[in-house]
């Protein structure tokens, strides 16, 4: 299995760096949409399934279990279906349309919580649902986004790739939710130039970052508990970015740029276009935005205006009550 799950790898990194347009200070943008199965995190499913066989966890009996509503759970059923492996998501409602189809394409079931766990979001009843199904299935192993190392592991080579790059990157903006973006591409940069300040991104209801937490409708960043692998982190800053300001930055992404990009890229392009704003320099710091994944699981929902409207007086009418 290890021999063909490398010839994978060849499709993961290296991924294109575009320089943003008409921006006040130097953005550019490393496009992850265009790794394997559509986002960046075919690095940290590759790593942790690769490192899962390599360990003898991962045998060709094996049942793989993971907790995600997106890109996680996507990787790692591509990975799956390519070593025949059976593999079981758990999901919850925030998750897209399109991606609750294709992971019934390819997986082997597929598990939906519907509850709410005690700070209003859904995570930490996947992740109770998914210890009772390794519990209860016999040779499973759980693809932990959350607890294993070998998550943050994969994101090693986009440090280098960062590292590499023709321009001299000053700034690093990465929207954070498992925390295996951060958590390794922050571990392996500041190793060999930790002059580079990495940046953050989060969405209001999210605990990452100890906020109070909040009901929140956009998958794909943030999260209902800190994950235990950001201890490993080394982050300068943190921006707090609200719902309604994801969609707004979705759009100006695609406007100004034609990037037609999901919730984290959208975040983070506002995050970076801001940061700077009250800050003067002689000469304009260099930043590099990390895009994990295109627009179009989000067709119904960041970029449906009437969910987005709908949406906005959700968050209104709570902010009211």
């Amino acid at each position: 299995m290890l021999k063909q799950l490398e010839k994978l790898s060849a499709f993961i990194g290296n991924t294109p760096l575009m320089s943003l347009r008409n921006t006040r200070t130097p953005l550019y943008a490393k496009l992850e949409y265009n790794n394997f199965s559509g986002s960046s995190k075919d690095r940290a499913g590759y790593s942790i399934v690769y490192n899962g066989i390599k360990s003898g966890r991962i045998n060709e009996n094996t049942t793989i279990i993971a907790s995600s509503s997106g890109n996680l759970a996507i990787a790692v059923a591509s990975i799956c279906k390519m070593l025949d492996l059976k593999f079981i998501p758990v999901i919850d409602p925030n998750i897209n349309s399109a991606y609750e189809e294709l992971l019934n394409l390819l997986s082997y079931k597929v598990v939906k919580i519907t509850e709410r766990d005690s700070t209003g979001g859904y995570l930490l009843t996947r992740i109770e649902t998914v210890n009772k199904l390794h519990a209860a299935t016999e040779n499973s192993f759980i693809a932990d986004q959350y607890g294993d190392p070998n998550n943050y592991k994969g994101y090693y080579g986009l440090s280098e790739e960062i590292l590499r790059c023709p321009v001299p990157v000053e700034y690093v903006f990465v929207a954070v939710s498992s925390s295996g973006a951060i958590t390794g591409i922050s571990k392996s940069i500041k190793e060999k130039n930790p002059d580079i300040k990495i940046i953050g991104v989060d969405v209001e209801g999210s605990v990452i970052f100890n906020a109070p937490p909040v009901k929140r409708y956009i998958s794909g960043i943030g999260a209902s508990q800190v994950p235990p692998i950001i201890k490993n982190a080394s982050i300068d800053d943190v921006v707090i970015v609200s719902q309604t300001d994801i969609i707004k930055g979705c759009f100006e992404l695609l406007n100004e740029q034609v990037i037609f990009a999901g919730a984290s890229s959208g975040a983070v392009y506002l995050a970076a276009k801001n940061y700077f704003n009250e800050k003067s320099y002689l000469i304009p710091p260099v930043s590099l935005l990390i895009f994990p994944d295109k627009g179009h699981t989000y067709l119904d929902t960041i970029y449906n205006k009437q969910w987005g409207e709908q949406l906005a007086a959700k968050l209104e009418s709570a902010t009211v009550a």
